[in-house]
């Protein structure tokens, strides 16, 4: 009896232990979690000003791993050729180059023509909004009338004087210079060096799938950034060939150079439209002899970009390339704040690839962890008790 009676103890005592075991480890478990989760958002509170104090080092140094990964099939196509792995880093690298300062020349030099019309143009405003005034006189009087009850007094305005724009510029320009330099260098060296690193990731692991996922997540990675951004790169092509036509068509000046802006300007999520339905709408009412008149190159554009950014761009990118657009604003203001207009520019690159890193490693499930679910989607402790 003795020996039946240990025996029954020893197999209900076996689960019981068991689930202690299980218990303690869940607690572990999710600790770990909560410091992982702790230590992201800390990283993601600090990285700014870590990254805006560096950004002599870090921007380059980004802007160079997107320039990598958007010219590498380039490079790869032309060593493919036959042509050696130097000379086709240096020519996609310089083919880049070509096409960037053709863009920029294309805009620029109409632009700087243009730039000493801007007073006139600011007056012939406000001549406009001063006739829409008059129209309106009786606001401009209700508003006196509640300045005398309530007492307004008359302040001393001080103005102080400040760099002038090509005082900053001259400034700025050896810095920009440095960064330019520096960032090409260091594409250069990453393209010419990307079959190594290659054989690297993919040759040097001690395990055949650690291999395989690594060259899925750099596949991914290179997909979808270098497809993003030449498939935007031609739409934002025709939308910029479509704006200089209109421009032409309606009589502006330097036709081209509005549809170059507007094609780099629409690399800019949100916020380069805007920014061009702006700058057409000001050129239009500082040129134009009604209101009306100058209104309308603003409100073609801003037709064109509904169409091209509600129609075109959704059906030709297609659902691989859909974000939600809290985490484009989330990352254009992120990067924005930290590194200016470049970094508006690698937002979108930089978001796509972490997306691509986050979709092969497992998205962590913050809300729910919030409420006791395992951060992540894959719990180990379920696949231990099915063991």
């Amino acid at each position: 009896m003795s020996s039946v009676d240990n025996k029954e103890s020893d197999t209900a005592g076996q689960p019981r232990s068991r689930r202690r075991a299980m218990t303690f480890a869940a607690q572990e478990l999710r600790l770990i979690s909560a410091l992982v989760v702790l230590l992201a958002v800390g990283l993601f509170l600090a990285l700014p000003f870590v990254l805006s104090i560096g950004a002599v080092v870090f921007l380059p140094l980004v802007a160079a791993i997107i320039l990598t990964i958007v010219l590498s099939p380039l490079a790869d196509r032309l060593a493919g050729w036959g042509v050696p792995n130097f000379l086709a880093s240096l020519m996609a690298l310089i083919a880049f180059f070509a096409v960037l300062s053709l863009a920029l020349t294309a805009v620029l030099r109409p632009a700087v023509s243009l730039y000493d019309q801007v007073p006139s143009m600011i007056a012939r405003v406000g001549e406009h909004f001063s006739q829409l005034r008059g129209s309106l006189e009786w606001v401009t009087r209700l508003n006196e009338q509640v300045g005398a009850l309530v007492g307004s007094e008359e302040g001393r305005e001080v103005v102080l004087a400040g760099p002038s724009f090509l005082q900053e510029l001259a400034f700025a320009t050896p810095t920009v210079l440095l960064e330019v330099l520096l960032t090409f260098m260091l594409a250069f060296f990453m393209i010419e060096a990307r079959i190594r690193l290659r054989h690297r990731l993919l040759l040097q692991r001690a395990a055949v799938d650690s291999s395989l996922k690594a060259a899925r997540v750099m596949r991914e990675v290179q997909d979808r950034v270098a497809a993003y951004i030449l498939t935007v790169g031609v739409i934002n092509l025709g939308v910029g060939v479509i704006v200089g036509l209109g421009a032409w068509a309606l009589g502006m000046d330097a036709p081209v150079m509005w549809g170059g802006l507007a094609a780099l300007l629409n690399f800019l999520p949100y916020i380069g439209p805007l920014l061009m339905t702006a700058l057409v709408a000001l050129f239009g009412l500082g040129t134009a002899e009604a209101p009306l008149l100058g209104l309308i190159p603003a409100a073609a554009y801003l037709g064109l970009h509904t169409v091209e950014a509600n129609v075109i761009t959704p059906a030709v990118l297609g659902a691989r390339f859909t974000m939600n657009p809290v985490l484009i604003l989330l990352a254009l203001s992120y990067f924005s704040w930290i590194w200016g207009v470049t970094g508006a520019l690698l937002s979108v690159p930089i978001l796509l690839a972490l997306t691509a890193l986050v979709d092969h490693l497992g998205k962590p499930n913050l809300i729910g962890f919030l409420f006791g679910e395992p951060l992540f989607a894959t719990n180990v402790l379920e696949l231990g008790e099915d063991d």
